[in-house]
């Protein structure tokens, strides 16, 4: 269940465009969980520019798809 919520956190923030294109799903699908769990960093800018919300935000998504409670996953 948790990297659901994580994935789907990710795909309401991003787009289910851009979530179904992208490195991430490619990676777990093909069943590499740990690569997955490395992309969702990558997804920290809007407009080109990080965001720390969104850097925040991702590594709490990351936590929380390798398996973090909701509450460790925000101390990330």
């Amino acid at each position: 269940q948790a990297q659901l919520d994580a994935m789907i956190d990710l795909a309401y923030n991003i787009g289910v465009s851009a979530f179904q294109g992208s490195t991430l799903v490619r990676l777990f699908n093909a069943g590499d969980q740990a690569g997955a769990a490395e992309q969702f960093p990558r997804w920290n800018k809007s407009g080109g520019k990080i965001l720390l919300g969104l850097r925040r935000r991702r590594a709490a998504d990351r936590a929380r798809f390798l398996g973090a409670s909701g509450a460790e996953a925000i101390k990330t």
